[in-house]
């Protein structure tokens, strides 16, 4: 029985940076003819993307083992269009920069190109002019930059998704306010634009996660006084917490609880003694005055009113007048843990692609 065919190392290599990826012209360049192409795809070893477009079946179970396959077709569909002018945009671009997109979002890669409209399986092109400071690499993406990025899908995406994104963009600096008013400007008459500027607007860029960005819209839609994003507390020169929203006069906390935290702790712990630490420190903070609202996304549905209620009760009645802790707004976000919102657009030095 023969062995099954591998994948030639001076094809290997440049498609690691590929996630896996290899096409015909690449087997045919180094003498792997379409007989031996199709016997490894007929038996599995190697499963055909798009016409002319390979991965092993290996490093295809690893890039949907590491949810990247949105990377993958997207790499696939321009590997096989062959077209430089055509960039990756919207809501595919949206997932090279690491941004949170709806659940809901299609899955269909998303490209512009400045002169032509075209769609296929699995692929939409738009024609519209991209000006040279709109577009860039990323890894080995061809995409628009994260300003265009956000201004595209700001014009379509519902309102909190549009900000969240914002939010996300601004706290990892991979642009700034006046570089995404710049692409506003230019795009001035184009539908859906003044959704991009109010999404704009709205944005901080001091949330942490898209669960802040919706709390803070919702605590606007219910009326709810502004709190001050992102404070950390300090109790006898130690920083204690962070607290993702904060009501100086009545020291009162607010937290927006997403379960990743506790199912992908920090710092290696786990789940439990992530749990416990947490109820430490709020025992101690709560000890010196301050008190806490704690609220997930199914609280920010149905049961608004009774949290714009609680909110109101406790801003009702002020904090203590002597405080042995310190508060420190950030004036700036800063992405917790080091969290980057990476996609996993370069190979990984733990990577199996490719290995």
């Amino acid at each position: 029985m023969r062995a099954p065919l591998s994948v030639p190392t001076a094809v290997a290599e440049p498609g690691r940076r590929r996630l896996g990826i290899f096409t015909t012209a690449d087997l045919t360049a180094v003498g792997v003819g379409e007989r031996e192409v199709r016997t490894a795809v007929r038996t599995g070893t190697w499963v055909r993307l798009r016409t002319g477009v390979f991965v092993t079946a290996g490093d295809l179970a690893e890039v949907e083992r590491t949810r990247r396959r949105p990377g993958l077709d997207a790499l696939a569909v321009t590997t096989s269009l062959g077209r430089p002018s055509a960039v990756l945009s919207g809501a595919t671009a949206a997932w090279v920069w690491g941004l949170p997109r709806p659940r809901a979002a299609e899955p269909v890669v998303e490209l512009t190109d400045p002169d032509r409209w075209r769609r296929g399986r699995g692929w939409r092109m738009t024609r519209a002019v991209l000006s040279e400071d709109e577009v860039t690499v990323r890894g080995a993406y061809p995409v628009t930059t994260a300003a265009r990025t956000l201004v595209d899908v700001a014009r379509s995406w519902p309102e909190v998704h549009a900000v969240a994104a914002l939010d996300a963009a601004l706290l990892r600096g991979l642009t700034t306010r006046s570089h995404v008013a710049q692409v506003l400007d230019r795009q001035a008459f184009v539908p859906g634009i003044p959704r991009a500027v109010r999404a704009l607007a709205l944005a901080d860029g001091r949330a942490e996660s898209w669960l802040e960005t919706y709390g803070r819209l919702a605590f606007a839609a219910l009326g709810l006084p502004p709190f001050i994003p992102q404070v950390e507390l300090w109790v006898d020169g130690q920083l204690l917490k962070v607290v993702d929203g904060w009501y100086p006069e009545a020291a009162v906390a607010v937290e927006f609880d997403g379960q990743v935290k506790y199912r992908q702790p920090a710092f290696g712990r786990t789940p439990a003694e992530e749990l416990w630490q947490e109820k430490r420190t709020e025992d101690l903070l709560r000890s010196l005055g301050i008190r806490f609202v704690r609220l997930s996304a199914a609280d920010l549905g149905d049961q608004r009113p009774a949290v714009a209620t609680t909110v109101h009760r406790l801003l009702a009645t002020p904090g203590p007048l002597a405080r042995a802790f310190q508060e420190a707004p950030r004036a700036v976000g800063r992405p917790r843990d080091g969290e980057v919102g990476d996609d996993g657009w370069l190979s990984r030095v733990d990577d199996r692609v490719g290995g």
